[in-house]
Protein backbone atom coordinates (compact mmCIF):
# COMPACT_ATOMS: atom_id res chain seq x y z
CA UNK A 1 0.00 0.00 0.00
CA UNK A 2 1.27 3.28 -1.00
CA UNK A 3 0.20 6.83 0.39
CA UNK A 4 1.25 9.77 -0.39
CA UNK A 5 2.14 12.57 2.13
CA UNK A 6 0.84 15.56 -0.69
CA UNK A 7 -2.11 13.74 -1.58
CA UNK A 8 -5.45 15.15 -1.02
CA UNK A 9 -6.90 11.45 -1.26
CA UNK A 10 -6.46 8.55 1.69
CA UNK A 11 -7.08 5.07 0.25
CA UNK A 12 -9.05 2.13 2.07
CA UNK A 13 -8.58 -1.69 1.52
CA UNK A 14 -11.43 -3.21 0.62
CA UNK A 15 -11.32 -6.81 0.79
CA UNK A 16 -14.54 -8.79 -0.69
CA UNK A 17 -14.51 -12.59 -2.30
CA UNK A 18 -14.62 -12.86 -6.38
CA UNK A 19 -17.76 -13.76 -7.74
CA UNK A 20 -15.75 -13.91 -11.04
CA UNK A 21 -16.16 -17.65 -12.49
CA UNK A 22 -12.80 -17.47 -14.29
CA UNK A 23 -10.96 -17.19 -10.76
CA UNK A 24 -11.38 -18.29 -7.49
CA UNK A 25 -10.45 -16.78 -4.25
CA UNK A 26 -10.11 -13.40 -2.27
CA UNK A 27 -9.83 -10.03 -4.53
CA UNK A 28 -8.03 -6.61 -3.23
CA UNK A 29 -9.21 -3.66 -4.76
CA UNK A 30 -8.84 -0.05 -4.12
CA UNK A 31 -11.39 2.98 -3.31
CA UNK A 32 -10.67 6.27 -3.48
CA UNK A 33 -12.34 9.00 -0.51
CA UNK A 34 -12.13 12.36 -0.52
CA UNK A 35 -11.26 14.97 2.51
CA UNK A 36 -14.09 17.01 1.01
CA UNK A 37 -16.43 13.88 1.59
CA UNK A 38 -15.10 12.98 5.47
CA UNK A 39 -15.18 16.75 6.15
CA UNK A 40 -18.74 17.16 5.17
CA UNK A 41 -19.80 14.43 7.35
CA UNK A 42 -18.21 15.68 9.86
CA UNK A 43 -20.27 19.06 9.45
CA UNK A 44 -23.63 17.14 9.14
CA UNK A 45 -22.62 15.10 12.47
CA UNK A 46 -21.81 18.70 14.06
CA UNK A 47 -24.45 20.15 13.05
CA UNK A 48 -26.86 18.01 14.31
CA UNK A 49 -25.19 17.32 17.66
CA UNK A 50 -25.82 21.43 17.66
CA UNK A 51 -29.24 21.74 17.15
CA UNK A 52 -29.90 18.56 20.24
CA UNK A 53 -27.84 20.59 22.80
CA UNK A 54 -29.77 24.30 21.54
CA UNK A 55 -33.17 21.83 22.32
CA UNK A 56 -31.68 21.02 25.39
CA UNK A 57 -30.10 24.22 27.01
CA UNK A 58 -30.10 26.94 24.60
CA UNK A 59 -28.73 29.63 26.44
CA UNK A 60 -25.90 27.55 26.97
CA UNK A 61 -25.14 27.17 23.68
CA UNK A 62 -25.67 30.30 23.02
CA UNK A 63 -22.87 32.07 25.51
CA UNK A 64 -20.87 29.27 23.92
CA UNK A 65 -20.99 30.17 20.54
CA UNK A 66 -20.53 33.90 22.00
CA UNK A 67 -17.07 32.79 23.20
CA UNK A 68 -16.06 31.10 20.08
CA UNK A 69 -17.03 33.86 18.02
CA UNK A 70 -14.72 36.09 20.76
CA UNK A 71 -12.02 34.18 20.13
CA UNK A 72 -12.23 33.64 16.57
CA UNK A 73 -12.31 37.54 16.25
CA UNK A 74 -9.26 37.93 18.74
CA UNK A 75 -7.33 34.91 16.68
CA UNK A 76 -7.93 37.21 13.45
CA UNK A 77 -6.71 40.37 15.21
CA UNK A 78 -3.72 38.92 15.91
CA UNK A 79 -2.90 37.72 12.66
CA UNK A 80 -3.71 40.93 11.04
CA UNK A 81 -7.38 39.88 9.66
CA UNK A 82 -10.32 41.55 10.59
CA UNK A 83 -10.36 43.75 13.77
CA UNK A 84 -11.16 43.00 17.54
CA UNK A 85 -13.48 45.14 18.88
CA UNK A 86 -12.64 45.17 22.26
CA UNK A 87 -9.12 46.64 20.90
CA UNK A 88 -10.10 50.04 21.35
CA UNK A 89 -12.69 49.29 24.44
CA UNK A 90 -11.99 51.46 27.13
CA UNK A 91 -11.26 49.13 30.21
CA UNK A 92 -11.17 50.14 34.08
CA UNK A 93 -11.98 53.06 35.85
CA UNK A 94 -14.43 55.50 34.62
CA UNK A 95 -15.39 58.95 35.81
CA UNK A 96 -18.57 60.32 36.41
CA UNK A 97 -19.74 63.92 36.09
CA UNK A 98 -22.16 66.82 36.53
CA UNK A 99 -24.66 67.76 34.77
CA UNK A 100 -26.32 70.11 36.78
CA UNK A 101 -24.97 72.37 39.80
CA UNK A 102 -26.75 74.82 42.02
CA UNK A 103 -26.30 76.51 45.08
CA UNK A 104 -23.41 75.22 47.51
CA UNK A 105 -21.86 71.96 45.90
CA UNK A 106 -18.13 70.92 47.08
CA UNK A 107 -16.11 67.97 45.85
CA UNK A 108 -13.28 66.11 48.29
CA UNK A 109 -11.00 64.20 45.60
CA UNK A 110 -9.59 60.64 47.40
CA UNK A 111 -6.26 62.09 46.17
CA UNK A 112 -6.24 64.99 49.00
CA UNK A 113 -7.74 65.95 52.09
CA UNK A 114 -9.13 69.78 50.68
CA UNK A 115 -12.57 70.99 49.86
CA UNK A 116 -13.03 72.51 46.28
CA UNK A 117 -17.00 73.80 45.08
CA UNK A 118 -17.81 71.84 42.40
CA UNK A 119 -17.40 72.25 38.80
CA UNK A 120 -18.80 70.65 35.59
CA UNK A 121 -15.31 70.49 34.13
CA UNK A 122 -14.25 68.45 37.31
CA UNK A 123 -14.42 64.44 37.14
CA UNK A 124 -15.47 62.35 39.83
CA UNK A 125 -13.61 59.47 40.13
CA UNK A 126 -13.59 56.12 42.75
CA UNK A 127 -12.86 57.39 46.39
CA UNK A 128 -14.66 61.41 45.58
CA UNK A 129 -17.17 62.47 48.06
CA UNK A 130 -19.95 64.79 46.98
CA UNK A 131 -21.44 67.33 49.76
CA UNK A 132 -24.43 69.67 48.89
CA UNK A 133 -25.54 72.56 51.11
CA UNK A 134 -28.49 73.67 53.09
CA UNK A 135 -29.38 75.18 49.52
CA UNK A 136 -27.48 73.10 47.05
CA UNK A 137 -28.44 70.43 44.70
CA UNK A 138 -26.42 68.33 42.14
CA UNK A 139 -26.78 66.22 39.30
CA UNK A 140 -24.18 63.58 38.57
CA UNK A 141 -24.33 60.81 35.76
CA UNK A 142 -21.98 57.89 35.38
CA UNK A 143 -20.66 55.32 33.23
CA UNK A 144 -23.39 53.17 33.42
CA UNK A 145 -25.73 55.80 32.29
CA UNK A 146 -27.68 56.14 36.08
CA UNK A 147 -27.99 59.41 36.72
CA UNK A 148 -28.10 60.80 40.39
CA UNK A 149 -30.01 63.84 41.83
CA UNK A 150 -28.22 64.61 45.36
CA UNK A 151 -30.51 66.32 47.50
CA UNK A 152 -30.03 69.28 49.86
CA UNK A 153 -27.55 68.52 52.84
CA UNK A 154 -25.97 65.65 51.32
CA UNK A 155 -23.06 63.42 51.54
CA UNK A 156 -22.41 60.41 49.13
CA UNK A 157 -19.01 58.81 48.33
CA UNK A 158 -18.02 57.19 44.99
CA UNK A 159 -17.55 53.26 45.94
CA UNK A 160 -16.97 52.06 42.33
CA UNK A 161 -17.35 53.46 38.44
CA UNK A 162 -15.49 50.85 36.28
CA UNK A 163 -16.26 48.90 32.92
CA UNK A 164 -14.70 45.25 32.53
CA UNK A 165 -13.25 43.85 29.53
CA UNK A 166 -16.79 42.30 28.38
CA UNK A 167 -18.17 46.22 28.59
CA UNK A 168 -20.04 45.66 31.85
CA UNK A 169 -20.34 48.42 34.11
CA UNK A 170 -19.77 48.55 37.85
CA UNK A 171 -21.31 51.27 39.78
CA UNK A 172 -21.87 51.92 43.42
CA UNK A 173 -22.36 54.96 45.58
CA UNK A 174 -22.56 55.20 49.15
CA UNK A 175 -25.11 57.34 50.78
CA UNK A 176 -23.55 58.97 53.94
CA UNK A 177 -26.19 61.15 54.68
CA UNK A 178 -29.27 62.86 52.85
CA UNK A 179 -31.17 62.04 50.01
CA UNK A 180 -30.71 60.64 47.15
CA UNK A 181 -32.59 60.32 44.04
CA UNK A 182 -31.58 57.82 41.05
CA UNK A 183 -32.23 56.46 37.69
CA UNK A 184 -30.61 53.60 36.20
CA UNK A 185 -30.33 53.42 32.16
CA UNK A 186 -30.53 50.52 30.07
CA UNK A 187 -26.72 48.59 30.54
CA UNK A 188 -26.17 45.28 29.40
CA UNK A 189 -26.44 41.79 31.40
CA UNK A 190 -23.87 41.60 33.91
CA UNK A 191 -23.58 45.14 35.20
CA UNK A 192 -24.35 46.26 37.96
CA UNK A 193 -25.83 49.33 39.83
CA UNK A 194 -25.58 49.67 43.72
CA UNK A 195 -26.05 51.59 46.71
CA UNK A 196 -25.14 51.41 49.91
CA UNK A 197 -26.86 52.97 52.88
CA UNK A 198 -26.07 52.11 56.88
CA UNK A 199 -24.54 48.95 55.68
CA UNK A 200 -27.57 47.77 53.57
CA UNK A 201 -26.82 47.18 50.04
CA UNK A 202 -29.27 48.01 47.49
CA UNK A 203 -28.83 46.48 43.75
CA UNK A 204 -30.78 48.05 41.03
CA UNK A 205 -32.24 46.84 37.62
CA UNK A 206 -31.74 48.67 34.43
CA UNK A 207 -34.28 51.40 34.16
CA UNK A 208 -35.65 51.62 37.41
CA UNK A 209 -36.21 54.59 39.43
CA UNK A 210 -35.62 54.67 43.48
CA UNK A 211 -35.74 56.98 46.60
CA UNK A 212 -32.85 56.44 49.04
CA UNK A 213 -32.75 58.15 52.28
CA UNK A 214 -30.60 58.59 55.15
CA UNK A 215 -30.36 60.07 58.82
CA UNK A 216 -28.15 58.85 61.27
CA UNK A 217 -29.47 61.30 63.46
CA UNK A 218 -32.62 60.17 63.49
CA UNK A 219 -31.46 56.72 63.07
CA UNK A 220 -33.62 56.75 59.75
CA UNK A 221 -33.34 54.81 56.62
CA UNK A 222 -34.94 53.94 53.46
CA UNK A 223 -34.81 52.45 50.24
CA UNK A 224 -37.88 53.10 47.95
CA UNK A 225 -37.89 51.84 44.26
CA UNK A 226 -40.80 54.13 42.25
CA UNK A 227 -40.15 52.07 38.84
CA UNK A 228 -38.62 48.83 37.98
CA UNK A 229 -37.33 46.62 40.29
CA UNK A 230 -34.02 46.14 43.28
CA UNK A 231 -32.76 43.75 45.86
CA UNK A 232 -31.82 45.12 49.18
CA UNK A 233 -29.17 43.02 51.34
CA UNK A 234 -28.45 43.53 55.20
CA UNK A 235 -26.65 40.77 57.10
CA UNK A 236 -28.31 37.46 56.03
CA UNK A 237 -31.72 39.26 54.88
CA UNK A 238 -32.58 40.08 51.30
CA UNK A 239 -35.43 41.76 50.03
CA UNK A 240 -36.72 42.52 46.61
CA UNK A 241 -38.82 45.61 45.90
CA UNK A 242 -41.07 46.91 42.81
CA UNK A 243 -43.26 49.90 41.81
CA UNK A 244 -43.60 51.90 44.56
CA UNK A 245 -42.54 49.40 47.72
CA UNK A 246 -39.69 50.64 50.31
CA UNK A 247 -37.64 49.23 53.30
CA UNK A 248 -36.47 50.79 56.22
CA UNK A 249 -34.93 49.96 59.22
CA UNK A 250 -32.73 51.17 62.02
CA UNK A 251 -29.05 50.41 63.49
CA UNK A 252 -30.69 48.07 65.90
CA UNK A 253 -33.50 46.61 63.96
CA UNK A 254 -32.65 42.81 63.49
CA UNK A 255 -34.66 42.90 59.93
CA UNK A 256 -35.89 45.51 57.42
CA UNK A 257 -39.85 46.40 57.28
CA UNK A 258 -40.74 46.34 53.66
CA UNK A 259 -43.82 48.57 53.15
CA UNK A 260 -46.26 49.67 49.64
CA UNK A 261 -46.15 53.46 49.49
CA UNK A 262 -48.28 56.06 47.88
CA UNK A 263 -47.09 57.35 44.24
CA UNK A 264 -47.37 61.38 43.52
CA UNK A 265 -49.14 62.48 40.43
CA UNK A 266 -48.12 62.91 37.26
CA UNK A 267 -48.10 67.18 36.79
CA UNK A 268 -49.96 68.30 33.84
CA UNK A 269 -49.96 71.92 33.60
CA UNK A 270 -47.97 74.44 33.46
CA UNK A 271 -45.89 72.11 30.87
CA UNK A 272 -41.78 72.06 31.82
CA UNK A 273 -40.16 75.15 30.32
CA UNK A 274 -43.90 76.90 29.28
CA UNK A 275 -43.69 80.34 29.33
CA UNK A 276 -47.11 81.67 30.66
CA UNK A 277 -48.20 85.69 29.25
CA UNK A 278 -49.58 88.07 31.36
CA UNK A 279 -51.46 91.06 30.37
CA UNK A 280 -49.95 93.11 33.61
CA UNK A 281 -47.49 92.21 35.98
CA UNK A 282 -49.04 89.30 37.46
CA UNK A 283 -50.88 86.54 35.83
CA UNK A 284 -53.34 83.67 36.93
CA UNK A 285 -51.49 80.25 36.59
CA UNK A 286 -53.38 77.28 36.36
CA UNK A 287 -52.01 73.79 38.13
CA UNK A 288 -53.39 70.88 37.40
CA UNK A 289 -52.10 67.06 37.76
CA UNK A 290 -53.66 63.40 37.60
CA UNK A 291 -55.99 61.71 39.79
CA UNK A 292 -54.26 59.05 41.84
CA UNK A 293 -56.66 56.09 43.19
CA UNK A 294 -57.13 56.11 47.47
CA UNK A 295 -56.01 59.65 48.20
CA UNK A 296 -56.92 62.15 50.91
CA UNK A 297 -55.75 65.34 49.19
CA UNK A 298 -52.26 66.77 47.38
CA UNK A 299 -49.90 68.96 48.16
CA UNK A 300 -48.99 71.35 45.86
CA UNK A 301 -45.46 73.56 46.50
CA UNK A 302 -43.93 76.35 44.07
CA UNK A 303 -40.54 78.21 44.44
CA UNK A 304 -37.99 80.38 42.81
CA UNK A 305 -35.62 78.04 43.28
CA UNK A 306 -35.21 74.18 42.03
CA UNK A 307 -34.21 73.12 45.66
CA UNK A 308 -37.73 74.30 47.20
CA UNK A 309 -35.85 75.82 50.74
CA UNK A 310 -38.18 78.53 50.22
CA UNK A 311 -41.48 78.61 48.82
CA UNK A 312 -44.24 81.10 47.40
CA UNK A 313 -47.28 78.62 47.43
CA UNK A 314 -47.47 75.55 49.84
CA UNK A 315 -51.07 74.60 50.01
CA UNK A 316 -52.69 71.26 50.55
CA UNK A 317 -55.82 70.46 48.23
CA UNK A 318 -58.57 68.15 47.94
CA UNK A 319 -58.98 67.90 44.18
CA UNK A 320 -56.08 67.67 41.50
CA UNK A 321 -55.86 71.30 40.33
CA UNK A 322 -55.36 74.99 41.62
CA UNK A 323 -55.35 78.40 40.49
CA UNK A 324 -53.03 80.77 41.55
CA UNK A 325 -51.76 84.19 41.12
CA UNK A 326 -48.04 85.14 40.22
CA UNK A 327 -45.43 87.65 39.92
CA UNK A 328 -43.67 87.75 36.74
CA UNK A 329 -40.20 85.50 36.73
CA UNK A 330 -39.31 82.07 36.75
CA UNK A 331 -41.04 79.01 38.96
CA UNK A 332 -40.50 75.73 39.92
CA UNK A 333 -43.30 73.15 41.19
CA UNK A 334 -43.86 69.51 42.12
CA UNK A 335 -46.93 68.01 44.02
CA UNK A 336 -46.95 64.93 46.81
CA UNK A 337 -50.18 62.70 46.87
CA UNK A 338 -51.65 63.06 51.13
CA UNK A 339 -52.77 59.62 52.47
CA UNK A 340 -55.78 59.89 55.01
CA UNK A 341 -53.18 59.86 57.86
CA UNK A 342 -51.70 62.71 56.23
CA UNK A 343 -48.30 60.98 55.46
CA UNK A 344 -46.78 62.23 51.75
CA UNK A 345 -45.40 60.49 48.74
CA UNK A 346 -42.27 61.18 47.15
CA UNK A 347 -41.89 64.36 45.05
CA UNK A 348 -43.34 64.30 42.17
CA UNK A 349 -41.24 65.37 38.65
CA UNK A 350 -40.41 69.23 38.73
CA UNK A 351 -41.42 71.17 36.29
CA UNK A 352 -40.06 74.83 35.19
CA UNK A 353 -42.36 77.64 33.83
CA UNK A 354 -41.60 81.21 33.06
CA UNK A 355 -44.58 84.29 34.01
CA UNK A 356 -43.72 86.78 31.05
CA UNK A 357 -45.72 90.12 30.99
CA UNK A 358 -47.37 90.76 27.42
CA UNK A 359 -48.61 93.94 25.99
CA UNK A 360 -52.07 94.07 23.29
CA UNK A 361 -51.95 91.76 20.57
CA UNK A 362 -51.09 94.09 17.99
CA UNK A 363 -47.92 94.23 19.37
CA UNK A 364 -44.70 92.21 17.58
CA UNK A 365 -41.33 91.55 18.58
CA UNK A 366 -39.28 89.46 15.69
CA UNK A 367 -37.38 86.85 17.28
CA UNK A 368 -35.26 84.18 14.58
CA UNK A 369 -33.52 81.42 16.34
CA UNK A 370 -30.64 79.74 14.15
CA UNK A 371 -29.95 75.94 14.42
CA UNK A 372 -28.89 74.97 17.98
CA UNK A 373 -25.29 73.86 18.37
CA UNK A 374 -24.56 71.38 20.55
CA UNK A 375 -21.42 71.06 22.73
CA UNK A 376 -21.74 67.51 25.10
CA UNK A 377 -24.30 68.90 27.39
CA UNK A 378 -24.34 72.36 26.78
CA UNK A 379 -26.75 73.99 24.23
CA UNK A 380 -25.56 76.79 22.05
CA UNK A 381 -28.08 79.11 21.47
CA UNK A 382 -27.80 81.67 18.65
CA UNK A 383 -30.80 84.55 17.26
CA UNK A 384 -32.17 87.81 16.38
CA UNK A 385 -34.31 89.84 17.49
CA UNK A 386 -34.90 94.07 17.92
CA UNK A 387 -32.01 95.92 19.29
CA UNK A 388 -32.55 96.59 22.96
CA UNK A 389 -34.72 93.45 23.27
CA UNK A 390 -34.86 91.41 26.29
CA UNK A 391 -33.99 87.53 25.78
CA UNK A 392 -34.40 84.47 27.91
CA UNK A 393 -33.60 81.14 27.15
CA UNK A 394 -35.29 78.63 29.68
CA UNK A 395 -36.05 81.65 32.10
CA UNK A 396 -32.46 82.38 31.85
CA UNK A 397 -31.63 86.31 30.91
CA UNK A 398 -29.72 86.42 27.69
CA UNK A 399 -26.68 89.05 29.58
CA UNK A 400 -25.76 90.55 26.11
CA UNK A 401 -27.79 91.54 23.02
CA UNK A 402 -25.88 93.56 20.39
CA UNK A 403 -26.82 96.57 18.86
CA UNK A 404 -28.01 94.44 16.23
CA UNK A 405 -30.36 92.54 17.85
CA UNK A 406 -28.38 89.73 17.56
CA UNK A 407 -27.72 87.36 20.62
CA UNK A 408 -25.50 84.39 22.01
CA UNK A 409 -26.27 82.09 24.72
CA UNK A 410 -24.90 78.64 26.49
CA UNK A 411 -27.20 76.91 28.42
CA UNK A 412 -26.58 75.05 31.48
CA UNK A 413 -25.83 71.53 31.26
CA UNK A 414 -28.90 69.62 30.43
CA UNK A 415 -29.54 65.94 31.63
CA UNK A 416 -29.97 63.08 29.00
CA UNK A 417 -32.74 62.52 27.20
CA UNK A 418 -35.24 64.49 25.48
CA UNK A 419 -34.79 68.10 26.81
CA UNK A 420 -36.98 71.28 25.64
CA UNK A 421 -35.32 74.55 24.77
CA UNK A 422 -37.55 77.86 25.06
CA UNK A 423 -36.83 81.21 23.24
CA UNK A 424 -38.86 84.13 24.60
CA UNK A 425 -38.02 87.79 23.44
CA UNK A 426 -39.73 90.88 24.94
CA UNK A 427 -39.37 94.64 23.88
CA UNK A 428 -40.30 97.57 26.16
CA UNK A 429 -44.19 97.89 24.65
CA UNK A 430 -45.03 94.52 25.97
CA UNK A 431 -44.59 92.45 22.75
CA UNK A 432 -43.57 88.89 23.34
CA UNK A 433 -42.27 86.14 20.97
CA UNK A 434 -41.57 82.42 21.82
CA UNK A 435 -39.91 79.70 19.92
CA UNK A 436 -39.29 76.03 21.21
CA UNK A 437 -37.47 73.08 19.88
CA UNK A 438 -36.71 70.02 21.20
CA UNK A 439 -33.11 68.31 21.62
CA UNK A 440 -31.71 64.93 22.76
CA UNK A 441 -28.91 65.04 25.19
CA UNK A 442 -26.83 61.25 24.53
Amino acid sequence: MLLSGTSTQYYGLIVAKSRSRSREGLQISWTTITYRSVLLVILVIAMLISFIAYLIAPQAVKGALETLSDYASQGLARLGIGENPKKNATIGPQQAHFTAIDGTVRVKKAANNSWQNADYSLPLEKGDVVQTGSEGMAKVVFADGTNYTVKQDSLIVVEDNSVNANQQTQVSVQVTTGTVDLSTSTFSQGSRSQVVVAGARASFSADTSAHVKNDPRADLHEIQVNKGSGEISRGNETVRLSDYEKVNFTNDSPTMAKTKVLGPPVLIGPANMAPIFSAGRVAMVQFSWSQVDKVAGYRLRVSRNPYFSSTVIDEKVATPELTAELSEGAYYWQVQSLDATGKESIDSEKNRFTVIPKGADSVTIALEVENFVQHGHVIEVRGKTEPNARVMVNGQEVPLISSDGTFQFLTAPLPTGENVVTVTAQNSKGGVNTKQKKVVIQ
